[in-house]
């Protein structure tokens, strides 16, 4: 792994986060340690977890149970100051709306806080937009975060280009912290035209030239498609990306894995981590978790690389 800074800011994190999704509910307490233990061990520094994590897995969970096995990992690790973490605010969960009001921001931070057991979050992200909500009051109750030392940094998570730029103008025009990292759906498979995943958002070409122009690390989730590169019976290729450009960069992934010695899903994820992006990886057991840790390392050439972006329509 490299390392990489989270926008313009200071802070120095390997190049691949570690996603906490599934932690505590479906992975239990002893996988969890587990995953996070090889983690570090393989050399990882930037965890990422949310609020809502995984409310959605069962009945018996609420959200927060990411937050919670995280923190009880580092306390009894006692490693929190080697670790970057990021966790999120916005949707709804329990009996939490989704929203990004002053209010909501505050009471949600505090309580990702004392879930997760430490002073301060690295990188606080506003998991979705709320257009009901004018920007300067969430920039502003963020500021308030940071100014108080409970956040470090800020980031978005899908936004539409034109609701981020707007949000970083306000900061810029008005001395608040900006958003730094954007956080959209992305993998190497381009979604169809017609392509809705709700209120996820797909990175774009022009949300893409916006950060690169104004220096927003890109750290996208779903990179692996929930399995699907590894054209398992059980894990089909979702409809949203079925279409004769994905058939060809399907075959592109399959030339470039045998040339490399690579399985499918690993040159996506090399992919990703050549064009400077931090692809959140995972997986439920430590070979899975090493499978997209090795992609971050497999050095695609330059050639390669461009006959990947040239693949399809």
């Amino acid at each position: 792994m490299k390392t990489a800074r989270l926008g313009r800011t200071d802070i120095s994190v390997v190049n691949a986060p570690l996603g906490a999704m599934f932690l505590g509910t479906k992975q239990d307490r002893d996988t969890s340690f587990a995953l996070l233990d090889h983690y570090v061990e393989r050399g990882g520094n930037f965890i990422d977890t949310a609020n809502i994590y995984a409310h959605w897995v069962g009945p018996q969970w609420h959200g927060g149970e990411s937050e919670e096995v995280l923190g009880k990992w580092m306390k009894a690790r006692g490693n929190r100051n080697r670790l970057t973490i990021a966790s999120k605010v916005g949707f709804g969960y329990s009996d939490v709306p989704q929203s990004l009001t002053a209010q909501r921001i505050a009471e949600e931070c505090d309580k990702s806080l004392k879930r997760l057991g430490i002073d301060t979050i690295d990188l606080y992200f506003a998991h979705v937009d709320d257009t009901k909500v004018p920007p300067e009051e969430s920039l502003g109750a963020f500021a308030k975060l940071v100014k108080a030392g409970k956040v470090r940094t800020i980031g978005a998570s899908n936004f539409t280009t034109g609701r981020l730029a707007t949000a970083n103008a306000h900061a810029a025009a008005n001395g608040l912290p900006r958003y730094e990292v954007l956080q959209p759906r992305h993998t190497y498979l381009r979604p169809r035209h017609d392509a809705s995943f709700g209120a996820q958002l797909a990175l774009t070409g022009d949300m893409l030239n916006y950060c690169v122009s104004a220096d927003i690390s890109v750290m996208p989730y779903s990179s692996g498609l929930g399995g699907a590169y590894a054209a398992r019976a059980d894990r089909p290729l979702e409809a949203q990306y079925q279409s004769a450009d994905s058939d060809a960069r399907l075959d592109a992934l399959t030339d470039i894995a045998e040339e490399t010695g690579s399985t499918p899903h690993q040159i996506v994820f090399a992919w990703l981590a050549a064009t400077g992006m931090l692809p959140l990886v995972a997986g439920s057991t430590i070979e899975q978790l090493d499978e997209s840790l090795d992609a971050i390392d497999i050095p695609l050439t330059s050639a390669q690389v461009k006959r990947l972006d040239a693949a399809g329509q």
